[in-house]
């Protein structure tokens, strides 16, 4: 299987401590993801879950919050991490079985089947082609149970592709009386084939006429929603939609009974 390997670890092992700064208000985001979840769980019969790109928690925690059975995987040591820290201050890591593995190595590193496998926040596109994603598609729908729910949640490429925006304003965060961090991006364009792009991105922190910044580069394929649904049908699943869900797009499909 060809691969060109996107360093995702270098990348989240450096901002895993300043990974609620990519949010306006994170509390309020796992309140939001929560809720949208157990909206779209419902009359699904999901009582066991895999987040399989759990980053520092915010899928997982909101879901053991509500009651469902949580395994949570990533790659990044530091993202799991903070996550399990953050599931401490929630009293819900118990309720949690955090892994390391990333998508490629989840059948050797978790034991299905789940009624669910979701991964939110953009991460299935740091699989660069064809064969790395259509294989991790493949691992979802083994771990999933006949008639399971697959949620993956990217970034809209198609409208992104359209203009293949440069500067992308983040947040400004200046809630602590004695840092600022205001945080963009400068995303790079690449034709490949496939379509990629580099997030850099930058955070200024300081006070004053004194700021420190930081740069921190990732690489995603621009992934557009035909190419995602066209590997789904080809692995098997079925019930394949798309809807737009704050600033995701997020396919859900189904394993079949």
């Amino acid at each position: 299987m060809q691969t060109i390997q996107s360093n995702t670890n270098t990348f989240y092992d450096a901002i895993a401590d300043q990974y609620h700064l990519f949010y306006r208000d994170w509390l309020a985001t796992l309140q939001r993801e929560g809720s949208a979840l157990r909206r779209l769980f419902r009359d699904r019969n999901v009582r066991t879950v895999l987040d399989a790109s759990c980053g520092t928690g915010t899928q997982a925690i909101a879901l053991a919050q509500l009651g469902y059975d949580v395994t949570a995987a990533d790659p990044s040591f530091n993202m799991l991490l903070k996550a399990r820290e953050q599931a401490q201050s929630f009293n819900v890591a118990d309720d949690i079985t955090f892994v390391r593995a990333g998508f490629l190595e989840l059948p050797y590193a978790v034991a299905g089947p789940y009624d669910a496998v979701i991964t939110k926040g953009n991460c299935l596109p740091h699989l660069i082609t064809d064969e790395e994603i259509t294989q991790a598609l493949r691992n979802f729908y083994t771990l999933l149970r006949p008639g399971g729910t697959l949620v993956i949640g990217i970034r809209d490429f198609d409208f992104l592709l359209e203009d293949r925006p440069r500067f992308v304003p983040r947040h400004i965060h200046d809630d602590d009386p004695n840092t600022q961090h205001i945080l963009f991006d400068v995303w790079d364009w690449d034709d490949g084939p496939p379509v990629t792009v580099t997030f850099n991105t930058f955070i200024v922190s300081g006070q004053g006429s004194t700021y420190t910044v930081n740069k921190y580069p990732v690489v995603y394929r621009a992934l557009r929603r035909d190419e995602l649904e066209t590997m789904l049908n080809e692995v098997g699943f079925i019930n394949v939609n798309g809807e737009p869900q704050a600033w995701e797009l997020v396919v859900t499909a189904t394993r079949p009974a």
